[in-house]
C-alpha cells in the first residue's frame, strides 16, 4: 500500500478554495476499507471522509483536489444526511433490495455525482467520470439537482430497456452497446456512497445522523463565513445561492434543543463480540454504546418571563425527556433550592412557577458550576447583566423579541423559541 497521507496535502490542494478549505478542517480523513473514497457519519455524529491511498497517489494534484471538493458538495448538498427519495426508503423496507431495486440505488447515486460533477469539470476529477453532458450523459444539462437527474434516468433506463426488447435482447443484457447506450455499472462513477443514511436508521443511529446534520449547518456557516472574506473559489452563483439558502433556513427551536442534550451526552464504549459490528461483520467486534448526560435546565421565574414561554418550554421538556434526564433549577435573584428536582427520564410535568422577582444570571450559574453538569441551559427574558463563564457548555433559550433585543451580547448560543 501507498505511504500517501491525504492531510499532509489538504492544505495545498485546496489553498484556491476557501469553502472547501474550511469546511475540510471540520471533516476527519483517515485510511479506510475502501477501493478509492467515500464520506459519511460516523458512531458520534462527525462526518469522516474514508480514503485509498493508493487511489489518491495515482492521480495529478487537480483530480486530487477535485475528488476532495466532490465528497464535501455531497455533504453540502445533504447527499449523506438527506432522506432517499420515496421509492428508494420503501425498497429500504425489504430484508433484501431486488435486482431491480439495487438498480435504481445505483441510479440515485450517478444522480448525485451528476449533481455534483458539472460544477468540478472533467479535467478536475478522475478519468470517464458521470458528468452532464459527457460518455453516456450527453443529453443532460448542467446544473440540476439530484432529484432531477434520477428521474430523468429512469427515463433513460426505460427507453434502454425497451430498445434491448426491440432488438431481441433480454432484460438487462446489453450486447455490446452501441453510442448513446445507457449502462450504470459503465456510468464511471468512482467514489463510495456505502455508508449513506439508507434504510431505516437504528435510534442509535438517528441520533449520530441528527447531531451531524446540526453539526454540518455550522460548519457550513463558518465556510461561507470565511469564503465571503477570501473569496468562493470554483463555487459558481448557484451553489452559493443554495449553500446561504441552507445555512439562513428557519432554524427549528426543538431540534436544537435537542441537539444540545444529545452532543452533551457522554459515551461509554466497549468492545464485545457479542455484538456485530453492522459495517465490518466477522472482522471487527462490536461497539456496545452507553450514553449518558447531566443537563441542568435552569429556568427563569422572573415576573417578566410570560407563561406562554414557561408553557412552550415545559412542552418540549416532557418530550426531551424520552431520551434523557435533567435537572429542573428554577431561580429569580437565586436559586430555589427546594424547588430544584430531577426531572427522570420518561416523566411528564406539568408548567410551574415558584417566583415571581427580579433575575440574576449569577445565582444558577454558580449552582451549576458547582455541581458536574455536562450541559447547562437557560430559559429566560435576557433581563439582567451578563454572568459569569459556565464550566459547561451553555445555551441560551428566550422569545423571539428578546432574541434580537438582548441585554447582553455573548457569543454563546441563543435560540429563540417560537411562541407562536
Amino acid at each position: 500500500m501507498s505511504d500517501f497521507n491525504l492531510n499532509d496535502h489538504v492544505y495545498r490542494l485546496l489553498q484556491n478554495e476557501p469553502f472547501f478549505a474550511a469546511l475540510s478542517r471540520r471533516i476527519d480523513k483517515k485510511v479506510g476499507p475502501i477501493p478509492t473514497a467515500g464520506v459519511r457519519v460516523n458512531e458520534e455524529g462527525h462526518f469522516e471522509m474514508l480514503y485509498n491511498p493508493d487511489f489518491f497517489d495515482g492521480l495529478t494534484d487537480d483530480q486530487k483536489s477535485g475528488v476532495l471538493v466532490h465528497e464535501f458538495y455531497h455533504l453540502v448538498f445533504e447527499h449523506v444526511t438527506g432522506r432517499l427519495p420515496d421509492e428508494l426508503q420503501a425498497c429500504m423496507a425489504g430484508d433484501k433490495p431486488s435486482k431491480k431495486e439495487q438498480q435504481l440505488f445505483k441510479l440515485w447515486n450517478i444522480a448525485a455525482d451528476l449533481s455534483i460533477n458539472y460544477h468540478i469539470g472533467a479535467d478536475n476529477l478522475p478519468e470517464n467520470c458521470c458528468i452532464p453532458g459527457g460518455k453516456m450523459f450527453e443529453d443532460m444539462p448542467g446544473d440540476k439537482t439530484a432529484e432531477w437527474y434520477y428521474d430523468q434516468l429512469k427515463k433513460k433506463m426505460k427507453e434502454q430497456e425497451e430498445k434491448n426488447q426491440e432488438n431481441g435482447e433480454g432484460e438487462g443484457e446489453g450486447g455490446e452497446g452501441q453510442p448513446g447506450d445507457f449502462d450504470p455499472d459503465q456510468a464511471g462513477q468512482f467514489d463510495s456512497h456505502d455508508d449513506w443514511n439508507q434504510g431505516e436508521a437504528t435510534p442509535e443511529e438517528q441520533a449520530a445522523m441528527d447531531i451531524a446534520k446540526e453539526r454540518l449547518k455550522e460548519a457550513m456557516k463558518d465556510a461561507a463565513n470565511e469564503a465571503s472574506q477570501r473569496g468562493w473559489g470554483t463555487v459558481g452563483a448557484s451553489c452559493r445561492k443554495e449553500i446561504m439558502d441552507r445555512i439562513t433556513s428557519k432554524v427549528d427551536w426543538r431540534k436544537v434543543l435537542r441537539y444540545f442534550v444529545k452532543t452533551s451526552q457522554r459515551a461509554n464504549k466497549k468492545s464485545t463480540p457479542k455484538r456485530l459490528n453492522r459495517r465490518y461483520p466477522g472482522i471487527h467486534p462490536g461497539r456496545k454504546v452507553k450514553r449518558t448526560a447531566e443537563i441542568a435546565i435552569s429556568i427563569d421565574q422572573s415576573g417578566s418571563v410570560s407563561d406562554v414561554m414557561l408553557a412552550a418550554f415545559y412542552s418540549e421538556l416532557n418530550k426531551l425527556a424520552d431520551i434523557a434526564s435533567f435537572t429542573v433549577v428554577p431561580f429569580d435573584t437565586e436559586v430555589a433550592e427546594d424547588h430544584v428536582f430531577v426531572w427522570k427520564k420518561g416523566q411528564n410535568h406539568p408548567r410551574q412557577r415558584v417566583r415571581y422577582g427580579g433575575t440574576c444570571f449569577e445565582a444558577p450559574t454558580d449552582w451549576v458550576n458547582g455541581r458536574a453538569f455536562d450541559g447547562h441551559i437557560v430559559l429566560t427574558d435576557l433581563e439582567a447583566p451578563k454572568p459569569k463563564a459556565s464550566k459547561c457548555q451553555r445555551m441560551w433559550m428566550t422569545d423571539k423579541y428578546h432574541a434580537e433585543h438582548p441585554y447582553f451580547k455573548t457569543a454563546e448560543r441563543v435560540i429563540a423559541i417560537d411562541t407562536e
